[in-house]
């Protein structure tokens, strides 16, 4: 045990009554700089190593609480309540499994003017006030406001925690200012409102603060693409008449957990006659000769996340399959040849086809087919890009954004389809594509 973490157990015991104004609350310039090297992207190994310079997880963990709270300053909140996983992860830098991602059990606050605080799942509060130097002892409580219902209501956990989130924002003299949340149970916001507190919005306000991804950031997005790049390898090779959907799944998922994820999300494997509409799922249909099939791989590296397709012929290619497929680049090429920074979202989403043009009666079935959404400590981050919102509503694609942009084409067989999507950077001049593994052509897997 280090120096500090032997301080922070020893001041988790003492119990000191409030936590202490840090230099942190300063938002310093160096802090929040991205600190982008366009010259290169590294994609480093999955092991921090002294003989060169990878992820900088302090200079992330300040970035990232200072953005956070930049973003607080800059908007009519006075704090921000967090239930979403990757929020809190992005503010206080700690994680404790995929697990808890849909259990409502941890929460964080964050001030403009103050320390954040985390409640967390029992006994990992106190393990927080060990190995987390970088979070106050004082700030890390263990909380519980029900486990999404399990324990009702009316057993007093969610007053107890409204009561312990309304001291901390009355400590830093907030109370009388909206209180933004992310997402929230009914009961939870019921007792927040009791006491007094105006609630708000705050998701808009996070997603403002992680928009922009710093110069760690990046290193882990394109770190993750690499892991995913070779796992499309392995699909290549193994992508033969007998084998399941499901076995490419299982396969995929234990070779990302060799490679260091944290976190295989979702893998979507599509093949044969359940192309087209496509369903966004994976079962246990047997792969066939001539099959045309598509993947997506959803998983985290350190947190950061992919969206990342391909698709593939098995042993033979038919020529509407081809024809599928060609048009899909074309579109994911017109796509990327508009990125760069200053470009409004509109211009982009201009360039994919109609709804109606690839067999869709509008653009709400359509969405997600012909799609851009940003990538980081969650799937979907700003830009969205569609023409279902992006028309109308465009966003300017800035300096530092992280997206994936997807395009799919049904062939004229009636069954098979084509689902190509690239993750990139959007650097000082244009975008550089991390996601490497060949799709300028339909790859055809052990041809025959």
């Amino acid at each position: 045990m280090n120096e500090q973490q032997q301080k922070n157990r020893k001041a988790s015991r003492e119990e000191p009554t409030r936590a202490a104004v840090s230099e942190r609350l300063e938002i310093k310039p160096e802090d929040i700089d991205p600190h982008h090297d366009w010259s290169r992207l590294n994609a480093h190994g999955v092991m921090n190593v002294d003989f060169e310079e990878r992820v900088d997880f302090r200079r992330l963990h300040r970035y990232r609480l200072g953005r956070a709270r930049q973003a607080v300053r800059n908007s009519t909140l006075g704090a921000l309540l967090c239930f979403d996983n990757n929020n809190i992860r992005y503010i206080t830098s700690t994680a404790i499994g995929e697990w808890s991602r849909d259990k409502f059990c941890r929460f964080a606050v964050l001030t403009g003017n103050g320390e954040p605080h985390l409640w967390d799942f029992g006994s990992a509060a106190a393990h927080h006030r060990i190995y987390a130097p970088w979070l106050q002892p004082i700030c890390c409580h263990a909380g519980n406001v029900g486990l999404r219902g399990t324990i009702p209501p009316d057993q007093g956990l969610v007053q107890r925690a409204a009561q312990e989130i309304y001291d901390v924002l009355k400590e830093q003299g907030v109370t009388d200012m909206p209180l933004g949340i992310d997402v929230i149970e009914p009961p939870m916001l019921f007792a927040l409102q009791k006491l007094g507190l105006t609630i708000v919005d705050g998701q808009q306000v996070m997603l403002d603060a992680r928009e922009i991804k710093s110069r760690d950031e990046i290193m882990l997005l394109n770190t993750a693409a690499a892991m995913v790049d070779g796992v499309y390898q392995n699909i290549y090779e193994a992508l033969k008449p007998g084998v399941r959907e499901s076995d490419i799944v299982a396969m995929a998922t234990k070779r990302l957990f060799e490679m260091g994820s944290d976190d295989v999300e979702a893998i979507n494997a599509v093949a044969g006659e359940r192309c087209s509409p496509h369903p966004h799922n994976f079962t246990d249909r047997i792969i066939r000769p001539g099959d045309q099939a598509f993947f997506d791989i959803i998983q985290a590296y350190m947190g950061y996340r992919t969206c990342y397709y391909r698709t593939f012929a098995v042993g033979k290619a038919s020529e509407a399959q081809k024809d599928a497929y060609t048009k899909a680049r074309e579109w994911m090429d017109a796509g990327i040849s508009k990125v760069r920074p200053g470009v409004g979202t509109d211009e982009i989403a201009a360039v994919f086809p109609r709804a109606e043009d690839f067999g869709f009666p509008n653009e709400m079935e359509a969405f997600a087919l012909q799609f851009g959404h940003g990538l980081g400590v969650a799937l979907h981050e700003r830009p969205i890009i569609s023409r279902l919102v992006s028309l109308d509503h465009p966003l300017e694609i800035k300096e530092g954004m992280v997206f994936a942009l997807e395009t799919y084409c049904p062939a004229s067989d009636g069954r098979s389809a084509a689902r190509i999507e690239e993750e990139l950077v959007v650097t000082a001049t244009g975008c550089e594509v991390i996601t490497l593994f060949p799709a300028q052509e339909l790859p055809i897997a052990n041809q025959y």
